[in-house]
């Protein structure tokens, strides 16, 4: 969920396409006011240059967008908090990569960011962390394999996320906070 200055957005993802549904802020009381669809960063030119298929506008979730816009007056704030904070954290880790490369403070700040956005449903993680980052979605999925095999984060077959391992928890707890 995403919000901007007269309301609120939830995105979903359906094969190539993003799908972005606005509600104004306050009471929800029904649908969405809008819904923007758009090709998704990494879908297939060939599935863009077909359009979007019914079969796309079929398997919109309007239920679970509803329920979840329901929520929106209680959950907002709380998500916009937490959206800042995980957005100063996934540029914080820009800011190591360009100074450090590759670096295993990058590493482990990298696995702890994805695995804050996997763990609170983020759709796309990669693809919001790479924006973040300013770097492509597949340098980011390299840059997150190679935390995994140097043991910076855990893998979970056939989702998005992990496990932080003690390897980073060391290097994130050596490393200064905005504090100190």
């Amino acid at each position: 969920m995403r919000a901007d200055e007269s309301g609120f957005e939830i995105e979903q993802q359906q094969g190539g396409w993003t799908v972005r549904m606005w509600w104004p802020t306050g009471p929800v009381t029904g649908g969405p006011q809008r819904i923007t669809i758009e090709p998704a960063a990494d879908a297939p030119a060939r599935d863009v240059a077909r359009g979007i298929s019914t079969t796309v506008l079929r398997r919109l979730d309007l239920a679970a967008a509803l329920n979840l816009a329901k929520m929106a007056p209680e959950a907002q704030s709380v998500l916009e908090t937490r959206s800042k904070q995980l957005n100063e954290i996934g540029e914080a880790a820009g800011l190591l990569l360009a100074n450090e490369g590759v670096s295993e403070r990058y590493l482990a700040m990298l696995a702890s960011t994805y695995k804050a956005m996997s763990d609170s449903g983020a759709v796309a993680p990669v693809r919001q962390l790479a924006r973040l980052i300013g770097r492509q979605p597949e340098t980011v999925k390299d840059h997150l394999k190679k935390a995994r095999r140097e043991g910076y984060l855990s893998a979970v077959t056939g989702k998005a996320g992990g496990e932080l391992t003690e390897k980073t928890l060391k290097v994130l707890d050596s490393m200064p906070t905005r504090d100190s």
